[in-house]
């Protein structure tokens, strides 16, 4: 017991670490034997596209600290890649549990939610960021004063709309940290994409794919562009030797089918995340809505012709790859759910902007 190397990165508690599986190495003798440089715990747990967009951080700590441990607590594991963050945990009570009996160097925790807050109140770390629980007034409070204005955006919409900075910018100011371009990470099968292998090689024949993510989720029906755009998009692309392909989940089957069924554009079905992401690794450029989509295209660094109406454009940030399109006559409904106007102002994105975005950004 007295050779056990507790402290190594390759440690794994009840099972034998990597180099004792690939060489059958033990401690004490052990070559490999990496004391872990910091410990430091991640909280950020949905939604899928925001889980996805908080990845650089990761991979700040990670260049900073060689030698770290990462430690990611989400309701989305599936979406994190196991070769960028060495525990990868769901949220539930034997994660939490687990945490709460450990010690970490830095702990972030990015949700406003009151479990993700109370959890950075209560797991023993030298250093805290982000959002935590003040449980003396029973409320959410900044961690450090870093964390205030982002906090501030939330409560009041005037704020937020005069906000300038960029997601990532504002997160990495949080943990007193600056950002320089760090890249998103993800959960990439590449041996999964090889099952669509067949939509470059037999279906688009060259041409150069793009991706229409014709849907987002439901919480803000305001950004969603209308079945008619979809299909002119669809068919100027295809007159501009372009293959345009349906991307979309179950919730938006129904109208893909009808979109294909009016221009005969390519439309795969709908898939698996996992599946999800592979699709998308194939494009040349994604058009999308504000949603999971974006983000998914960001970390794969496809360039993204991005539909903005109710969010401050400012917000996003798409690495000198993508161009943001957002309708001429402005939105009055800011993080609305119910458009303000008789003509909703996302109609006022045109199919014919969103093709020179396109063929700009290719």
């Amino acid at each position: 017991m007295q050779n056990i190397k507790f402290d190594c990165r390759f440690f794994r508690g009840n099972i034998p670490c990597k180099p004792n599986k690939q060489s059958g190495a033990q401690c004490g003798s052990c070559k490999e034997f990496t004391p872990v440089e910091k410990r430091i715990l991640i909280i950020k747990l949905g939604a899928i596209g925001d889980v996805i967009r908080t990845t650089p951080l990761a991979v700040y700590f990670r260049n900073k600290y060689p030698n770290c441990n990462i430690t990611w607590v989400t309701h989305f594991p599936e979406i994190l890649p196991k070769d960028g963050i060495d525990e990868i945990m769901h949220f539930d009570f034997v994660s939490v549990y687990a945490i709460l009996h450990r010690k970490f160097e830095i702990a972030v925790n990015l949700d406003k939610e009151v479990e993700a807050c109370a959890l950075l109140s209560d797991v023993s770390a030298d250093e805290k960021y982000g959002y935590i629980w003040d449980t003396k007034h029973d409320h959410i409070a900044a961690a450090t004063p870093a964390a205030e204005h982002k906090l501030l955006t939330g409560f009041f919409d005037r704020l937020s709309k005069d906000n300038t900075k960029h997601y990532a910018e504002e997160i990495f100011e949080i943990c007193h940290l600056k950002f320089n371009d760090e890249p998103y990470l993800i959960n990439y099968d590449k041996e999964l994409a090889k099952k669509f292998d067949f939509v470059k090689q037999k279906e688009a024949g060259g041409k150069k794919i793009i991706g229409l993510n014709t849907g987002c989720s439901p919480r803000w029906k305001t950004r969603l562009w209308p079945r008619e755009y979809w299909e002119e998009l669809a068919v100027s692309l295809i007159k501009n030797d372009c293959f345009p392909i349906l991307l979309g989940g179950e919730a938006e089957h129904e109208m893909n089918s009808e979109i294909q069924k009016n221009t005969g554009v390519f439309y795969p079905g709908y898939f698996s995340l996992q599946e999800f992401i592979a699709l998308i690794s194939l494009c040349s450029a994604v058009v999308t809505q504000v949603t999971m989509a974006l983000h998914i295209a960001t970390a794969l660094r496809k360039p993204v012709a991005l539909m903005n109406n109710i969010f401050n454009a400012n917000e996003f940030y798409l690495y000198k790859r993508g161009v943001i399109v957002e309708p001429s006559t402005k939105c009055d409904c800011y993080y609305g759910s119910v458009c303000k106007r008789e003509r909703p102002c996302v109609l006022d994105i045109t199919p014919k902007e969103m093709l020179e975005a396109v063929m700009k950004i290719i």
